[in-house]
């Protein structure tokens, strides 16, 4: 009898729907502290989740969300960095 695969679940921090892990979009911290966008999901260091859409990526900034992920500061060069390369992916 085969097992069925639990499909693993997020928590987008912009909008905090709980949304299977394929749909949403990783942002990840590399060891260095520096934030991109990782759409494969695989690249290491520790990630937070979005949704795929601009709108969840404005509420997490608003929020504050980022930097409450990942214990640190994010400069707006930075935040406007990831709304180009969110863009840009679409």
């Amino acid at each position: 009898m085969l097992k069925t695969r639990k499909t693993p679940m997020r928590t987008c921090i912009g909008c905090h729907e709980i949304r299977p892990k394929k749909e949403l979009i990783r942002i990840v911290k590399d060891s260095e502290g520096n934030l991109s966008v990782d759409r494969t999901g695989k690249k290491a260091g520790r990630g937070a989740y979005l949704c795929d859409d601009p709108q969840c990526l404005d509420k997490a900034l608003a929020a504050h969300g980022l930097e409450k992920a990942f214990s640190m500061a994010v400069a707006p060069e930075v935040q406007q960095a990831l709304k180009e390369e969110l863009a840009g992916g679409r």
